[in-house]
């Protein structure tokens, strides 16, 4: 079983949460070019979450299979929705009676292409949402675009976790605020952000400051897993409405859980009414635009 540090919500240090509360974990580590190897490492996290009470576990970008160098090797291994790895994934979550999100590697019609896709899972183990990333990382020196297909800008799915209303984005879409925005326009309290943010000059502290500045700007819970390195920074944690970090992790493989409300977000929201004083709206931009 994988474990690492967990720095617990100091109200909740004791790991129980509050009457009504949602448990939320963010559990990280890094993908190897194996499924079989990361769906035993998935399946040890999520044990680790559910026994501290998660009802919600959030993993990383490109957590079914990953290369440094995204080639052939992963376009060769990408899978359908309904395929073998989303299948085990759905079988995990209702064997644990928790819900499951994960990024996977989606089929596409041009073999040498994939989608880079999350899929959530609730606890009976049905698929009730999808998220295909729609920037693509073609900045600090990278091409993802070389070999993922971006998402389409499609109506936002929600899915609902005991009763909070739960949205999904995907690494470097979070430099995109008006990504986040749609997803809370759509109705979500809490954003959930898988990813693989690759180490640079600056770059954890671009993860944290984004990550912060739209839980702050929405008025929502941010729950962000990250990679570990060599690749990736790690340093996944769930971020309050106030941009409060209620829960992390460092460098290495493993699990924190906090616990999210909705009284808190109605609480925030009367305080800080930020959504509803805005005075534009977010517009996607046309195919004559891009």
């Amino acid at each position: 079983m994988v474990d690492g540090e967990v720095v617990m919500d100091d109200e909740r240090s004791d790991g129980e949460a509050s009457g009504g509360d949602l448990g939320v974990a963010v559990a990280q580590f890094a993908p190897v070019a194996d499924v079989a190897a990361n769906l035993d490492t998935i399946e040890g996290l999520a044990r680790t979450a559910v026994a501290r009470g998660a009802r919600l576990v959030v993993l990383p970008e490109y957590s079914m299979f990953f290369t440094a160098e995204l080639g052939q090797e992963m376009a060769d291994a990408s899978e359908p929705i309904d395929g073998a790895f989303a299948g085990a994934l759905g079988a995990l979550a209702g064997d644990l009676g928790v819900h499951l999100v994960a990024g996977m590697l989606e089929q596409a019609s041009d073999p040498e292409r994939f989608s880079n896709t999350l899929v959530a899972f609730d606890d009976d183990g049905r698929l009730v949402a999808t998220y295909r990333k729609q920037h693509l990382y073609d900045a600090f020196g990278q091409r993802e675009s070389d070999r993922v297909v971006a998402g389409a800008v499609d109506a936002t799915e929600i899915f609902t976790v005991d009763g909070v209303p739960v949205g999904m984005q995907t690494c470097y879409d979070l430099r995109f605020p008006e990504v986040t925005r749609t997803i809370v326009d759509a109705g979500a309290e809490l954003v959930l952000v898988p990813a693989e943010w690759v180490r640079g000059p600056l770059k954890e502290h671009h993860w944290r400051t984004l990550a912060t500045a739209r839980a702050i700007e929405n008025t929502v819970y941010l729950a962000a897993a990250d990679q570990t390195p060599p690749v990736a920074v790690g340093n996944s944690f769930v971020i309050d409405p106030m941009g409060t970090e209620l829960a992390g992790l460092g460098e290495q493989a493993g699990v924190a859980v906090a616990w999210v409300s909705r009284e808190r977000v109605a609480a925030v929201r009367r305080v800080n009414p930020a959504l509803a004083l805005r005075r534009y709206a977010v517009v996607p931009r046309s195919a004559a635009t891009e």
